[in-house]
């Protein structure tokens, strides 16, 4: 049996290989002041409790828009889809007045703000926050939520925007 070689600590090293594991992208929006406040993340989890339902999100400490978002009364989660990459990446771009220039955005009435087109959202209280090394985990509490199971999400692999795909095995049974 060939042995596996040991993790060096190093950092460039573990984010290369955290890239290979496949995750949606969300985009975390809010009404503050009057003004959209959002950011993107990938380390985004649903089902951590279904009772109260749960979902959480891995947050930088160095973040300067979560400590705005976290101040809201809700907070918009929009699972962006497969054609939304760009607009992730607006998004997530460092000129905060650009981030939502022309971006379609919808609400539920209160201060959670959603990306038309996304296809599952959540409307989410912040139920807690723990720290975890360079991050805080956010336990958001779901107070209302959506899907159209017709719109494929955006996976973040390898460092890329992707679809998803059937796997070969299932595309018969489709």
């Amino acid at each position: 049996m060939a042995e596996l070689p040991r993790y060096a600590s190093d950092p460039k090293e573990l984010r290369r290989t955290f890239s290979y594991f496949p995750s949606g992208v969300v985009a975390l929006l809010a009404e503050v002041d009057g003004e959209t406040h959002g950011m993107v993340a990938s380390a985004f989890t649903v089902g951590v409790s279904f009772e109260p339902p749960l979902v959480s999100c891995a947050i930088q400490l160095t973040s300067t828009t979560w400590p705005v978002l976290r101040t809201a009364e809700t907070i918009g989660v929009s699972v962006l889809a497969e054609d939304q990459g760009a607009l992730a990446r607006q998004i997530s771009g460092r000129d905060k007045l650009a981030r939502f220039a022309d971006v379609p955005v919808r609400h539920t009435g209160a201060t959670a703000r959603f990306i038309a087109g996304a296809p599952v959202w959540f409307e989410c209280r912040v139920s807690g926050e723990h720290p975890a090394g360079d991050h805080s985990i956010a336990l958001l509490e779901v107070v209302a939520l959506g899907a159209d199971p017709g719109l494929k999400p955006l996976v973040f692999h390898g460092s890329a925007f992707r679809g998803l795909q059937l796997a070969e095995a299932e595309i018969g049974d489709a």
